[in-house]
C-alpha cells in the first residue's frame, strides 16, 4: 500500500492511498464462494449454486461492498502508519478500481498543535460563599411567599398584593393585538409586566380605573412594540392581600423537607442554599478561567468538529420546547450556534492539552462526592446515587464535570487568585 499525505490549507489534510488490485479480488473471490454456499436460486439445490452463476448475477454488488471494506480499512491503516489522528470523519473521493490497483482520496482534518502559556499571567477573582441567618430568612420568606393564600381586602393595593384587572393597551391611540386581557389576575412587584405596569397599579382600589402610560423596552420581543409608547386602560375588579402560611411543622412537611423541626429546617436550608452558591461561584470562576484561556491560546479549529458541536446545540435548542413543537432540528439556521461551537470546541482543546500536561483524570472519589452533592437535595439520596452509576450516559457526564473541575483547579493553582466572601445572593446572582 502506498500512502502520500498533503497539507492543503490549515487543518485539512488530502491523503492518497494506492492499495493493490489483487487484495480486493482475493476478497471477492471469498466472497463469491460463500455466498454460492449460501444463496437460493431457482434450478438450483441449495448450497449447489455454480460460482460461475452466483459471480455473473451478484458479482457486481459483492465486489462494490468488498472496496467500499478496503477503502475504510486501509484508510485507518493509512492513518496507523503515517502516526496521524484525525479530528472528524473522512471524506473520500476519487475512488478508482483500475489498471490493476486501487486509488482513493480521503479528505480529513487534525487537531491543531495547542501550546499552552503561563498560568501565572492569569489574573482570578475567586469568591468564596457566606450564607447570612438573614440570607435564610429571606430564603425562608420566598418559599412562605410562594404558598401564600390570597383573601380579598377593601383598601388600595400595595407591592405583593394580588389584583384581579381588565386591561387595554394602545399605541398612537389604536388597541394592538395581544394588548388586551379580561380579568388578569396579577402580583404587584413580581416583574411579569413590561417595566411601569405594574407600578402604575399600585394604590388602586377594587372599582376604580386608570390609565397609565408606559414604555415598551428597546429589545422587546415584538419588534413592532419596541422601544414605543403606549397607554392601558386599566380597571381593577379586586384587591386581594397574601397571607403567608406559618414557620411549622405542617408548613415543613408541605414541602416535603427531611427535618421537621424548624432548628433543624433552617438548616437544611442553609446546607441547600451553601451547596447552590457554591456552584454557582464555581461556574462563574470556570467562565473567567475560560475567557482568559481562550484570549491566550489562539489556533485554529477543525471545521467538523465545530459543525458536531452545532448539531448537539440544535438538538438542545429542540429539547428546550419540551418536545411539544415539531422542529427540524437541522432546519435551524447554523449561523445562531456558531460562535458558541467554536467558543465549545476551543474551550475542549485547551482543557485536553491540560488535562494530558498535568496528567488530570476523573478521581473516583471526586466522582461520587459529586454525584451525592446532587443526591443531597432528594428525599432518597441513595436511589439518585443508583441510578447515576447505573446510567453510563449520566456516569460520563459526571466524570466530564470532574475533570473540568480538576483542569480548573490545575489553572487556578498557577494563576494569580484573588479570593473574598459573598453572601448567597450576591454569589447566585446572573450576569448581564
Amino acid at each position: 500500500m502506498q500512502v502520500t499525505v498533503e497539507a492543503t490549507s490549515g487543518l485539512e489534510r488530502r491523503m492518497v492511498i494506492n492499495v493493490p488490485a489483487d487484495k480486493i479480488d482475493s476478497e471477492v473471490d471469498k466472497r463469491v464462494k460463500d455466498t454460492a454456499r449460501r444463496v437460493r436460486l431457482d434450478g438450483f439445490r441449495p448450497g449447489k449454486v455454480p460460482v460461475s452463476v452466483v459471480r455473473q448475477r451478484f458479482g457486481q454488488g459483492i465486489r462494490a461492498e468488498v472496496l467500499q471494506d478496503v477503502v475504510r480499512d486501509s484508510y485507518v491503516e493509512a492513518l496507523d502508519k503515517e502516526s496521524i489522528v484525525p479530528a472528524g470523519y473522512p471524506r473520500f473521493e476519487d475512488v478508482k478500481d483500475e489498471g490493476g490497483q486501487v486509488e482513493f482520496t480521503a479528505v480529513f482534518e487534525v487537531f491543531p498543535e495547542v501550546t499552552l502559556g503561563d498560568f501565572s499571567a492569569l489574573a482570578v477573582d475567586v469568591d468564596e460563599v457566606d450564607v447570612t441567618d438573614e440570607n435564610v430568612d429571606q430564603m425562608i420568606d420566598t418559599l412562605r411567599k410562594q404558598r401564600a393564600e390570597y383573601k380579598a381586602v377593601k383598601r388600595k393595593s400595595v407591592k405583593e398584593d394580588k389584583v384581579k384587572i381588565d386591561f387595554v393597551g394602545k399605541v398612537d391611540g389604536e388597541v394592538f393585538e395581544g394588548g388586551s386581557a379580561e380579568g388578569q389576575e396579577l402580583v404587584l412587584g413580581s416583574g411579569s409586566m413590561i417595566p411601569g405596569f405594574e407600578d402604575g397599579i399600585i394604590g388602586m382600589k377594587a372599582g376604580e380605573e386608570k390609565t397609565i402610560d408606559v414604555t415598551f423596552p428597546e429589545q422587546y420581543g415584538n419588534a413592532d412594540l419596541a422601544g414605543k409608547a403606549a397607554t392601558f386602560d386599566i380597571t381593577v375588579h379586586e384587591v386581594l392581600k397574601p397571607e403567608m402560611p406559618e414557620l411549622d411543622e405542617a408548613f415543613i412537611k408541605e414541602l416535603g423537607a427531611r427535618e421537621t423541626t424548624v432548628e433543624g429546617f433552617r438548616a437544611e436550608v442553609k446546607e441547600n442554599m451553601e451547596r447552590e452558591a457554591r456552584q454557582s461561584l464555581r461556574n462563574k470562576s470556570k467562565g473567567v478561567v475560560i475567557d482568559q484561556l481562550l484570549a491566550s491560546n489562539s489556533f485554529d479549529v477543525p471545521a467538523s468538529m465545530v459543525d458536531q458541536e452545532i448539531d448537539r446545540l440544535r438538538q438542545d435548542a429542540v429539547q428546550q420546547f419540551g418536545g411539544q413543537a415539531k422542529i427540524d432540528a437541522s432546519q435551524l439556521p447554523k449561523e445562531l450556534f456558531q460562535d458558541q461551537a467554536v467558543r465549545r470546541v476551543k474551550t475542549g482543546l485547551i482543557f485536553s492539552k491540560i488535562a494530558e500536561q498535568f496528567e488530570i483524570k476523573a478521581d473516583e472519589a471526586a466522582v461520587r462526592k459529586y454525584i451525592e452533592d446532587i443526591a443531597a437535595v432528594y428525599q432518597d439520596p441513595q436511589s439518585v446515587i443508583d441510578y447515576y452509576y447505573n446510567n453510563r450516559e449520566q456516569l460520563a457526564q459526571v466524570q466530564s464535570a470532574v475533570m473540568e473541575e480538576a483542569v480548573i483547579a490545575a489553572v487556578l493553582k498557577d494563576a494569580a487568585v484573588k479570593t473574598s466572601t459573598v453572601d448567597y445572593y450576591t454569589a447566585v446572582k446572573r450576569e448581564d
